[in-house]
């Protein structure tokens, strides 16, 4: 891997002899600009509008037009001469929590490598200190005559220096999103976790790929081969427009988990039934509690009053038994007495 820049970190009166390295790559299939007419290249040439004709790169500078329309060159020597602090120097401003940068600010990464043995010891003293506190440090450099803003972080053993947008480079967001509050109901809100949590399972970042560049060099490749490059079935259009959110919501889901080969058939039913919940009506239900309520008492009332009763009414047949059992006891006494007279007499 071939070094970009060569400086030196400067932390407090720490100096640090580093390199930089081009941390990413982009994997584009080189496709050149063509007559369409007989495929050959087609060619940018520089030309000069004052003297209408191709001028050499050497004899090409950058300017600047002013806003009445005069140019100012700027040449190599004039941007080679700006004042930058941060030349050839990573120079350490402050120690922040990696939250403290908005991710809209970062930009270009680069792995940064020690040039000697001697920055060894001070290279492994900065990233140990960051990844024992957590932190990143806040750095400005100048890269290829432009200054920039750039954060120092530890990815595994190795320091990387991300460059960054300067702080009013980011716009702002005001009044992008939807205007108004949305009333979002929690059966909805808890379908949409529902989705969060199966897309995020087995999630493998590492199996993502280009799947534009891989179709386009099959199409390549057939050229190349001279058969019929292959075709992809048009998607259908799928409106653009959700109708019913949970219906949506339930679908997505559900073609989740058959993608995986799971079985959505026992939570979908459980979903169906959350969706069925009927709206909340206060007032109905406040009036069918106060009604429920009443009956209740009535009926717990009635209940009541037929325990109490039944007593009474056990109590009044023990006596009535009773009387007519001492009548009887008499009847049979009166009896027996007239039947010892006639027998003495």
């Amino acid at each position: 891997m071939r070094a970009t820049w060569k400086g030196a970190i400067s932390f407090g009166l720490v100096t640090i002899p580093v390199q930089l390295f081009t941390a990413t790559e982009e994997h584009d299939l080189p496709l050149r600009q063509v007559h369409v007419q007989d495929g050959s290249r087609v060619r940018m040439r520089r030309f000069c509008e004052a003297e209408d004709k191709e001028i050499p790169y050497a004899e090409v500078a950058r300017g600047y037009e002013a806003p009445d329309g005069s140019m100012i060159t700027l040449t190599d020597e004039d941007l080679a001469d700006l004042p930058l602090p941060s030349k050839k120097v990573i120079d350490v401003l402050a120690f922040v929590d990696a939250e403290a940068i908005d991710p809209l600010m970062l930009s270009k990464a680069y792995y940064v490598g020690s040039t000697d043995r001697s920055a060894a010891k001070p290279y492994a003293l900065l990233r140990d200190a960051l990844a024992q506190a957590g932190q990143i440090a806040v750095t400005k450099i100048a890269l290829r005559s432009r200054e920039a803003l750039a954060v120092l972080r530890v990815r595994d053993d190795t320091l990387v220096l991300q460059t960054c947008l300067w702080p009013d480079e980011v716009r702002p967001a005001a009044g992008i999103a939807p205007e108004g509050e949305a009333a979002i109901r929690p059966q909805e809100l808890k379908m949409a976790r529902s989705l969060m949590d199966t897309l995020s399972e087995d999630f493998d970042l590492d199996s993502l790929h280009d799947e534009y560049q891989e179709a386009l060099r099959l199409v390549v490749e057939a050229k190349l081969q001279g058969v019929e490059p292959p075709h992809e079935a048009e998607a259908a259009p799928n409106g653009g427009k959700v109708i019913d959110l949970m219906a949506a919501l339930e679908s997505s889901v559900r073609a989740a988990k058959e993608s995986r080969g799971e079985e959505a058939g026992a939570e979908a039913g459980e979903e169906a039934e959350v969706r069925k919940l009927p709206a909340r009506k206060p007032a109905k239900k406040a009036a069918a509690k106060k009604t429920t309520g009443k009956t209740a008492a009535k009926t717990t009332a009635a209940k009541t009053a037929e325990k109490k009763a039944a007593p009474r009414k056990s109590t009044r047949k023990t006596a009535q038994t009773a009387q007519k059992a001492q009548r009887a006891q008499k009847a049979q006494k009166t009896a027996s007495g007239k039947s010892t007279k006639r027998a003495s007499a």
